[in-house]
């Protein structure tokens, strides 16, 4: 049995099934593990997202914002844009059963035995393994509440940007998933930096570093599978955190992580 770590495949199905065929994945032996945005932007969404719910017994996905954004348009609480592949999803017969399968997923997964944790968009420097477990389950549970509705007519918004304790109710809610499913660049403090989109380079602030790159992180050495980042192109510093999303949807390639023992392979997505 293999585990294997795919990074943002946004409703590229092809490509999807091109990588499941080139590392023998099999749905009865192995575990296939999904750093977020499984829809969006690509052709088939409704597929990707029909194929993944019938293998649901080996698939372990954490949400991205893409799935988030999936969910705010199914309850009304924003109108899906230009670029987004979402319709069919809203007007398929299975779409209900499809996306509340999508709710109950988890915004950060950690297996013990693997030594892997992984996510969307990556973790803060201020919070360690379990502070970051520990509010995760605070979004999850209104996610999976009566409350979802609430909540995401709330999510939107670059504010509050840095983590206080005291925050409560959906201020609180909001940054945390900003940390979890939409964050790139942020400061020593967690101080986060959301407009900025590109890969790093020599020219940023020096304030505003990549949230991997902070010496002082309090995750230490926790080996972290994330995606959301297609600008890195699979590339990120330190040995201990992998970059998954590789630009499929940008006809760059779709990207799969063995954890058992570190082999990388792609496909090119076109």
């Amino acid at each position: 049995m293999s585990t294997y770590a795919i990074g943002d495949i946004q409703g590229c199905l092809k490509p999807l099934q091109k990588l499941l065929k080139k590392i023998n994945f099999d749905p009865a032996q192995d575990q296939l593990w999904i750093a977020g945005d499984l829809v969006n932007r690509g052709p088939k969404s409704l597929a990707t997202l029909r194929y993944l719910y019938s293998i649901r017994h080996c698939v372990t996905a954490v949400l991205g914002n893409h799935d988030l954004h999936l969910l705010a348009v199914a309850w009304g609480k924003k109108r899906s844009g230009p670029a987004d592949t979402l319709n069919a999803i809203l007007e398929a017969p299975d779409g209900p059963i499809l996306i509340d399968w999508l709710r109950h997923r988890k915004l950060l997964h950690t297996d013990e035995n693997l030594g892997y944790t992984m996510v969307h968009a990556g973790i803060p420097p201020i919070w360690t393994l379990e502070q970051a477990e520990a509010y995760a389950r605070e979004v999850e549970a209104v996610l999976q509440s009566d409350y979802v509705e609430e909540f995401l007519g709330q999510m939107y918004g670059n504010k509050p940007n840095k983590w206080k304790n005291r925050y409560i109710g959906y201020d609180r809610l909001r940054l945390i998933t900003n940390y979890l499913t939409r964050m790139r660049f942020c400061d020593a403090e967690g101080e986060l930096e959301l407009t900025n989109k590109s890969a790093p380079t020599g020219l940023q602030s020096e304030q505003f570093l990549p949230w991997f790159d902070h010496p002082n992180h309090l995750c230490g050495d926790t080996r972290i599978v994330f995606g959301h980042w297609a600008a890195l192109e699979g590339q990120a510093e330190p040995e201990h955190i992998t970059a998954l999303d590789t630009g499929c949807v940008w006809g760059g390639c779709l990207s799969a992580l063995r954890l058992e023992d570190g082999e990388l392979v792609s496909v090119k997505c076109r």
